[in-house]
């Protein structure tokens, strides 16, 4: 089923790039706010299942990690049936709900966290068990986030992860090098799209240190907000993909203007 919300003329329009850059910025920081809390991360399925790994014999562990990484998939699985569930009714899709989602669930992790939920922040050893409950609700919220933007992007864009998009920046960097006109610039466009999310990721996980630091949980209130602007940005349905071409020139600066 075609759910594609986002072609190259929209997701490296003026408009569109800061919300691929806020939504890494907002992974960055849930997986700093996870790995303070309790040394462990959420959006890097690719550590947490090499962990899972490493604690096979130990039945709890082991049972802890597997249910974060199936939280994550299914958050993923969830945000794909939300956006289809209408399209296959013949509706038009809620392209915002799964982003709204993710939003509403930092806040509720913020606010269970704030008053003692998940016990005292930074309290749990690395050397214990991860606080399962709390790293899934995480997880389920990255995958939420990642498949809404790359379902909807053609799988041309993901946020929560940086070994796809530094693997791509590899190839578009190489690309460049060898080609010329039209197909080196769409290159190097590609190559500065990975190259600013890397850079947003890292941001948003230096930007958890001191909001964990004043805050404690309700540091996840400013990824909460990244992912709102983001939905407000691009996953709105009062555009189309049509009003970033050039010759849409005006009508696009109109939209680009609105609240």
């Amino acid at each position: 089923m075609e759910v594609t919300l986002h072609t190259p003329d929209t997701i490296y329009s003026p408009r569109h790039l800061p919300s691929w850059l806020l939504l890494a910025a907002a992974a960055g920081t849930v997986n700093g706010v996870a790995f303070l809390m309790c040394e462990q991360f959420v959006t890097h399925v690719t550590g947490i299942v090499t962990r899972l790994g490493l604690e096979w014999h130990t039945i709890g562990i082991l049972a802890e990690y597997a249910a974060v990484v199936i939280c994550f998939i299914l958050g993923a699985a969830s945000s794909v049936v939300a956006i289809q569930a209408r399209a296959a009714r013949g509706k038009r899709p809620r392209w915002a709900t799964p982003l709204i989602s993710v939003s509403l669930i930092l806040i509720a992790v913020a606010a269970l966290g704030h008053r003692g939920a998940f016990g005292r922040f930074g309290g749990t050893l690395a050397a214990d068990p991860p606080p399962a409950i709390l790293l899934s609700l995480l997880a389920f919220a990255m995958g939420l986030q990642n498949a809404a933007v790359a379902s909807t992007t053609g799988l041309a864009v993901r946020t929560t992860h940086l070994s796809g998009p530094a693997t791509d920046l590899g190839i578009h960097l190489g690309t460049a090098v060898l080609t010329a006109g039209s197909m080196r610039s769409a290159a190097l466009r590609g190559a500065a799209l990975r190259g600013g999310k890397l850079i947003s990721f890292a941001f948003g996980a230096a930007l958890s240190l001191p909001l964990t630091q004043a805050s404690g949980f309700l540091a996840l209130l400013a990824p909460a907000r990244f992912v709102l602007l983001a939905a407000a940005l691009s996953f709105t349905t009062n555009w189309s993909p049509s009003d970033f071409r050039p010759n849409h020139r005006s009508h696009s600066t109109d939209i680009l203007n609105s609240p």
